[in-house]
């Protein structure tokens, strides 16, 4: 007997349902020592970020979160005055078993760049690079500053280093990435800076000073009079003065620069490392999210699974936007319960955005199946206290 195409299409498998993120066993595995919560910007980083911290220190763990976002009002909703580039702990967590315990900070870009020469430069040195207006172009406006800054603090973060005059007391470390245009620029910022240390005008500024022999200087110094008369007409003297001192001091400040990005960066891909990608149930931002995922897997990075926050669900999903539309136009007809017939309209739209939503959400999962999925329902109100927090980590774990 042949088989109808009716029948073939019914023995069709459809689309992978995702597996759910087991939020809770992520955070409870003691193997986890950093979280990486990244993604597009304005999808709510910071907020998840900042909940999964506060579960996982209520639930255990001792947690630092480092955030980049330095709006007060997430400091506020941590129990903190102002966040700043130093570990603080966080009153209010309520650990069950009492070995919990938050810590909080904000990435401070310029402050975490001079840390870095202030560490690797005799104080003589670091006094004049810190003073060069070149490096204090670079270390304020930079394009990828932020990015390799947020890498770096990372790196002195897992370092055993004093806080508070304790040695370093925390095992799980959960980075909010910057809020950069595209999700990527955290991966590629180092690169990108290294780039800059390692390319050609930089190069050539700072042959003189790597120059050796009188023969080699002379020759060397020929050949920068003619390249140093054309870039000073270009720059003028004193923004090439500036240059070149900054320049001077790149091998003994910051040679290790590109060393310590590698090894940050080979510490995301190490085994205790997970990413969480974070995204809203928006074309844009679930693009963003299809990037990175796909970024993540090239560089074999581990994908703990997506977060899909500001999720929209109604209270009375069997009620369709259509029959909501058609009972709205027929009260409207008859002059009655205007309230109901805008509440009709309203619910209708609810459910043409859930549609929506669902559509975009199952793009993403129909092409990256194996990634699991969990969903924070939109608040009604933004998340500004520690109750909030809870609020968000609570739904997040439930889905």
């Amino acid at each position: 007997m042949a088989t109808t195409s009716s029948q073939k299409a019914a023995r069709r498998p459809g689309p992978r349902v995702p597996d759910r993120l087991d939020v809770d066993a992520l955070l409870d595995d003691r193997g986890t020592g950093i979280i990486v919560c990244c993604g597009s910007g304005g999808v709510g980083k910071t907020t998840t970020a900042a909940a999964l911290a506060l579960r996982a220190a209520e639930r255990g763990r001792t947690v630092c979160v480092l955030t980049i976002d330095p709006a007060r009002r997430l400091a506020q909703s941590m129990g903190l005055e102002e966040l700043d580039n130093t570990p603080r702990r966080v009153p209010g967590a309520r650990a069950d078993s009492g070995a919990g315990a938050l810590y909080g900070m904000t990435l401070d870009m310029k402050r975490t760049f001079d840390e870095v020469v202030e560490q690797h430069a005799d104080p003589e040195r670091a006094a004049a690079v810190l003073a060069n207006p070149f490096y204090q172009s670079l270390s304020s406006s930079f394009a990828g500053t932020q990015e390799y800054m947020a890498m770096e603090k990372l790196g002195q973060l897992r370092e055993p280093r004093a806080v508070d005059g304790t040695a370093q007391p925390w095992d799980l470390i959960i980075v909010d990435t910057p809020p950069s245009r595209s999700a990527l620029d955290f991966l590629d910022a180092p690169g990108r800076l290294g780039s800059f240390l390692d390319g050609r005008l930089i190069r050539v500024l700072a042959a003189p000073a790597k120059a050796s022999g009188r023969a080699y200087l002379r020759v060397v110094s020929m050949g920068m009079g003619a390249i140093t008369g054309v870039l000073s007409k270009l720059l003028g003297s004193q923004m090439l003065s500036d240059l070149q001192s900054f320049v001077a001091a790149l091998d003994t400040t910051f040679g290790g620069f590109r060393e310590r990005a590698d090894a940050t960066y080979a510490l995301l891909k190490a085994p205790g490392t997970a990413f969480v990608v974070v995204a809203a149930p928006e074309p844009d931002a679930l693009r963003e999210a299809s990037y990175f995922v796909e970024r993540l897997a090239e560089d074999g990075m581990p994908l703990a699974g997506l977060v899909l926050n500001r999720v929209h669900r109604a209270q009375a999903p069997e009620l369709t936007a259509g029959r909501s539309l058609g009972g709205a136009e027929d009260l409207a007809e008859r002059s009655a319960y205007p309230l109901t017939a805008g509440l009709l309209r309203l619910h209708a739209e609810l459910m043409t955005r859930i549609a929506r939503e669902r559509h975009l959400v199952l793009a993403f999962t129909s092409a990256f199946p194996q990634v699991p999925v969990g969903e924070i329902v939109a608040q009604a109100s933004d998340v500004h206290d520690l109750n909030g927090l809870r609020a968000v980590g609570d739904c997040l774990a439930q889905t």
